[in-house]
């Protein structure tokens, strides 16, 4: 091996995931990540070893890389794989085309067009019925017929690291009395995994379950930050605004449906069944264990969540097919929240107005404080990772500190 890859590290030979990097002395520019080094792409690119138009790895984004099209995507990838297993290869006794990342600064990999939240785990959306709705008719009649989604502010998602404000609105503490605006007292985590399309669509196209994979580049990691209390005075009845769009975060490297592709899994069962346009074969679902942690203001982690992107009711390929279904067109970067994913388990809710029930069982912190959403100072991080037959592709992680409201 040209460079030493720690056992269990998240960026193994089987990962190879893309995004965009700095140091003091390089721009940013695209480059993979391999162990704890990236292997900057725009310096391999000098070797004259490419055989597309370098340029697009010298950008600040990757959309002009992915633009080229899976054909020459999968085979920089897989030239990657080859040359840092051949100790003769152009990678060899060429340190200077490698960067430790504990001394690179990672940007937002892609420019997002646009973006695309969904609803599609059956646990959450099951969850939250209970809460604000109906116990025993928890599901909304439309929701086991079409991957409900909405569209989402793709100007205020950032990249793991960057810190946000409390976010501020009008809230209804009181049935009984007027809104009041402040800060949130609700902000929420939504653990969520997020994926990039890779091709453009005319306006009046379609995408098919069948085409999904197609024009699907990668994955992420993604919190969708909520204001619960902003969101429950002003979701009625176009859904939600300022409770949603203050900030996003997703983990800087992209993991390519290529390198997923061993961990695909059945799905769960959908019934009724669904309409013929969001029919497919095949295995869709991908078994990537997931977790969250907390660590409060000059404390340590605490895990407070494990899930699996496996549980997802509505699989990538039924939520780009709906979105498209009325010729809606997609751009090359365009971001797809999955929605918050939580299993069965009370452990594997994926966001604290869940964890804590709505604030009626708070969780119990190490440094003997309670939790029943986040507070100023606490850091929020999500790491995912997939592992089977010895092979391990991780996501490494998003992570974001809370700042007080401003």
């Amino acid at each position: 091996m040209i460079i030493n890859i720690p056992e269990n590290s998240d960026f193994s030979i089987h990962n190879i995931p893309f995004g965009i990097f700095s140091t003091q002395d390089r721009s940013p520019r695209a480059g993979v990540a391999v162990g704890e080094h990236i292997l900057d792409l725009a310096a391999v690119a000098e070797l004259d070893v490419f055989d597309f138009n370098t340029a697009v790895l010298e950008k600040e984004v990757l959309n002009d890389f992915i633009g080229l099209g899976k054909e020459i995507t999968k085979k920089v990838r897989r030239d990657i794989q080859l040359w840092l297993q051949d100790d003769t290869s152009i990678l060899a006794n060429k340190p200077e085309l490698f960067v430790k990342r504990s001394e690179a600064q990672m940007h937002m990999p892609v420019y997002v067009n646009d973006y695309t939240d969904f609803y599609s785990s059956i646990e959450h959306a099951t969850n939250v019925g209970k809460m604000f709705r109906d116990p025993e008719n928890a599901l909304l009649p439309n929701w086991k017929h079409i991957p409900v989604g909405y569209h989402g502010r793709a100007s205020s998602i950032v990249v793991s690291g960057e810190p946000i404000h409390r976010p501020k609105g009008q809230t209804k503490p009181k049935a009984e009395e007027p809104p009041v605006f402040g800060p949130t007292q609700r902000l929420d985590f939504e653990l969520e995994m997020g994926f990039i399309t890779g091709k453009n669509t005319a306006l009046g196209e379609s995408v098919s379950t069948a085409e999904a994979e197609d024009h699907i580049f990668g994955l992420v990691l993604f919190n969708d930050w909520s204001a619960r209390d902003i969101q429950k005075w002003e979701y009625v009845p176009l859904g939600p605004f300022l409770a949603k769009n203050f900030a996003s975060h997703i983990s800087p490297w992209i993991v390519t449906l290529e390198a997923l592709a061993p961990f695909k899994v059945h799905g769960p069962q959908q019934d009724p069944k669904v309409l013929p346009y969001l029919e497919y074969e095949g295995l869709k679902n991908y078994d990537i264990h997931l977790e969250v942690g907390i660590t409060p203001d000059n404390g340590s982690e605490q895990t407070v969540c494990k899930s699996n992107f496996k549980y997802m009711y509505w699989n990538m390929a039924q939520q780009l097919a709906h979105q498209t279904v009325n010729g809606c067109n997609i751009n090359i970067g365009d971001l797809y929240g999955s929605g918050t994913i939580s299993g069965k388990d009370e452990n594997s809710y994926g966001s604290m107005l869940e964890l804590a029930w709505m604030g009626t069982k708070p969780l119990k912190m190490k440094d003997g404080t309670e939790r029943k959403f986040i507070l100023d100072g606490d850091t929020v991080t999500m790491r995912g990772f997939a592992e089977k037959n010895g092979k391990r592709i991780g996501f490494g992680e998003v992570s974001t500190k809370i700042l007080p409201a401003k």
